[in-house]
């Protein structure tokens, strides 16, 4: 499968200006320096090779000028208003400078690279152009060409304004006027120019065809031991390599002449739509180096766009793939980067042997083998693998490895698709590969990426879905369980899914606080808030795979208040079975926009509405879920559940992203929300220290986060988070671009960890590529104490 890029950068050659300048010295005077050189309006349009309008400059002095401040300026024929496109640099005696202006949708050759760049769209025909030393708007209209700040000026075709005794040629779709071979500034257009074809020329001196560079460079050299290369932006000539690998867009290549420092890659891409190259090709390439940033806050990938590209022979060796793993170079286990403060790719020292995202970065577009790679997630929609060599981490039982606080797990990396004609495999976690796994190492979506270029063999691990123990009859289980946008639009064998993950994986939960529960009609946005049909077929499902009658308790949100898919209403649900001598106490009048309330003391504590919400006046609740809060009799006590949706980390910075350490501006609101549960936790507790109280749900954040942190509290009234209970390879519940984590929580007040309980994360969906929901259930069963 290949995925269209976010945006193309650096096109083989990008240099096309098509502005206007104006001459900067004393009215009439010849220009002692900088002059127009050639004007050009007819790129891409019908017939044109050229796909930029364009002016061009000269430096006819002895000494170079600093333009920076200056500007192109253009009007129409009979114009007074002028446009401009802003210039900086230096042009050197003897020197071009090229301004790009606008693209049309024609043409057929780039430019070559521009020195300064607008968006003019200039007249094929007629129209005048100044080169003015400041950047201000000109103000006039016939007699532009003596004015104050116009160094050099041109008039072209019918113009009512010129230097001289008249216009330079009327220009065509072809042609472009260019002054004389000597570059002379007579100061008159109808003698300086003559029109014939564009031949527009840059700063470096590369003309169409003609490139001008740095000579004598190995990839190594233009890759540099830093996550950006040290020549963007320039012109490289006759860059050797092998093709390891083809693409729609370009190929990647590597080189044989190796500097031995592991630090600096030896592959490269090279970005191309013309090269028809197959891998063995040995190759010489010139073009310009790049930085291409595929969208958000990635990384930027190093490539040359191919201008020109030789195939020398064919048919040789590729380079050897670099080892990673035991036998080979082995990634850090646990820093992805910890020399930077904001942008790492200028504030960072370049560590490979320390810090995970200079390790892949050290071996950007070579061929690598990750050696005896592991599945640490499974397949994704757009037909990934996350995978680990073998020895990296701390492995859950299963096969995954586990996000702690500090460790993130940089030996990971993506196995995409992007050389295949299929997705990968469907391939589920602790699952490995029938022989080695290579292909060149790329970067895109905020990861690193293995692109292999024929499809691997999964092996299976013999993965299966957990089933939970039984209650012992004298328990009370409370489960909590995220089912994934469900609404009725969605297929049956969803519910049936859920429905057999509820019954037989988690033995029928007495209580079960589920979230991402929508509307009656899903994502269609017409007002509809109201989930009776969604739960009813729910509750219909659980009943024929041999479950109890659950009932429900919810309260419609307001209409695209809450967040999640627009129109979808998603909300917090609490089903429980009225058959295990439990009882829901119905209380008040439930409200979507008014908040329950504790009342009461000891015993007799009791909220004013049961199914209530927690202060959904709240900024916290912002474009998010408001809990849902139940109070239930259970064994002659109450019993208090609260379920939880909080905010999603979207945009938050990626792990392997520029910005280290990644900032998460989504953490802020889910503090918030934790305060708000917590204070609400801390009035039932001051109204009876012994009550008993569950706080679950999916808070979108891990168990050492300070989400979890403010949940908790301090002191004797202490919520326990039990994912922190278990064993540290078993504290998660989500599987997120191979690593396991925990965003499910389940919290218990004193009393209730008084009395001992159990608590067990069911592994039935997150390590699975056939899931039902992304999220893995969690059920604690109660002491009977309680």
């Amino acid at each position: 499968m290949t995925r269209t890029r976010a945006a193309l950068i650096g096109s083989i050659s990008t240099l096309a200006i098509a502005g206007s300048l104006l001459p900067v010295t004393a009215a009439g005077a010849a220009s002692p320096d900088v002059v127009i050189s050639e004007v050009y309006g007819g790129g891409g349009n019908s017939g044109a090779s050229w796909t930029n309008d364009f002016v061009e400059l000269y430096n006819a002095g002895t000494a170079p000028v600093d333009v920076s401040g200056w500007s192109v300026q253009y009007a129409s024929s009979s114009g007074t208003t002028w446009q401009v496109t802003p210039m900086t640099g230096t042009i050197a005696p003897g020197a071009h400078y090229l301004v790009q202006e606008a693209q049309g949708s024609g043409g057929t050759q780039s430019l070559p690279a521009a020195d300064a760049s607008g968006s003019i769209a200039m007249s094929g025909s007629n129209g005048k152009v100044a080169l003015v030393t400041g950047s201000t708007r000109l103000a006039c209209g016939s007699a532009c060409h003596g004015a104050a700040g116009v160094r050099d000026y041109v008039g072209y075709g019918d113009a009512n304004d010129y230097e001289g005794s008249g216009a330079a040629p009327g220009l065509s779709n072809t042609t472009s006027d260019s002054r004389s071979a000597s570059e002379a500034d007579t100061d008159d257009n109808a003698a300086d120019f003559t029109e014939g074809t564009p031949s527009p020329v840059n700063s470096s001196g590369e003309s169409a065809g003609h490139p001008v560079g740095i000579p004598g460079l190995q990839i190594h050299d233009i890759q540099g031991a830093a996550q950006t290369s040290p020549y963007s932006g320039k012109t490289v000539l006759d860059v050797p390599g092998v093709v390891t690998a083809t693409a729609f867009n370009g190929f990647w290549m590597e080189t044989g002449d190796q500097d031995g420092d592991p630090a600096t890659s030896e592959g490269i891409f090279v970005y191309t739509y013309d090269a028809s190259v197959q891998p063995g090709d040995a190759v010489t390439v010139s073009g310009e180096v790049s930085e291409y940033r595929p969208g958000f806050d990635g990384l930027t990938s190093t490539e040359i766009g191919g201008s020109s590209v030789t195939v020398t022979s064919s048919g040789n060796p590729l380079p050897a793939d670099v080892v990673v793993g035991w036998d080979g170079r082995m990634p850090p286990g646990s820093v992805i980067e910890d020399d930077s403060d904001g942008n790492v790719e200028r504030s960072n020292t370049f560590d490979p042997a320390q810090d995970g995202i200079d390790f892949w970065e050290s071996l950007e577009g070579m061929r690598v083998e990750v050696e005896g790679a592991q599945v640490v997630g499974p397949t994704n929609k757009f037909g990934e693998i996350p995978v680990v060599p073998d020895g990296a981490g701390l492995r859950t039982p299963r096969g995954g490895i586990v996000a702690r606080d500090g460790d993130f797990n940089p030996e990971r990396v993506i196995v995409g698709p992007d050389l295949l004609d299929a997705d990968l495999p469907a391939a589920n976690v602790g699952d490995h590969f029938a022989g080695p796994l290579a292909g060149v190492l790329s970067y895109d979506y905020g990861n690193f990426r293995l692109l292999p270029a024929t499809m691997p063999t999964v092996v299976s691990g013999g993965l299966t879905r957990e089933v939970t123990q039984d209650d012992h009859g004298s328990e009370l289980s409370v489960a909590s369980f995220n089912v994934e946008n469900l609404d009725p639009t969605d297929p049956q064998s969803k519910f049936d899914g859920l429905a057999r993950e509820i019954v037989h994986n988690l033995r029928s939960p007495d209580v079960l606080g589920l979230e991402e529960v929508q509307d009656n009609n899903g994502a269609t946005d017409d007002g509809t808030v109201a989930a009776d049909e969604t739960l009813t077929r729910l509750t219909q499902a659980i009943r024929a795979a041999g479950g109890p009658s659950y009932q429900w308790r919810e309260i419609d949100p307001v209409n695209d208040a809450e967040g999640g898919e627009p129109g979808g209403n998603i909300r917090n649900v609490l089903l429980f079975d009225p058959g295990s001598s439990l009882a829901f106490v119905d209380h008040g009048q439930p409200s979507s926009t008014e908040p329950t309330e504790v009342r009461g003391s000891g015993e007799g504590t009791y909220l004013t509405r049961s199914p209530g919400r927690i202060d959904p006046a709240s900024p916290a609740w912002d474009d998010s879920r408001v809990p849902l809060v139940g109070q239930f009799t259970w064994r002659d006590h109450s019993l208090f559940v609260i379920t939880n949706h909080f905010a999603s980390k979207g945009g938050d910075d990626p792990l392997f992203g520029r910005w280290q350490q990644p900032e998460e501006p989504s953490a802020e609101q889910r503090h918030q929300q934790a305060q708000e549960v917590r204070d609400f936790a801390d009035a039932l507790l001051a109204a009876n220290p012994g009550a008993r109280v569950v706080v679950l749900g999916d808070l979108n954040d891990f168990q050492f986060s300070q989400t979890a942190d403010i949940l908790v509290g301090s002191g004797t009234t202490t919520l326990t988070d039990l994912p922190r209970t278990l064993p540290a390879n078993e504290q998660y519940t989500y599987d997120y671009e191979g690593n396991s984590e925990v965003l499910d929580h389940i919290l218990l007040s004193p009393s209730l960890v008084r009395f001992g309980f159990a608590y067990d994360v069911v592994h039935v969906n997150a390590e699975f590529a056939d899931q039902i929901s992304d999220h893995d259930p969690q059920v604690v069963r109660l002491g009977p104490s309680t």
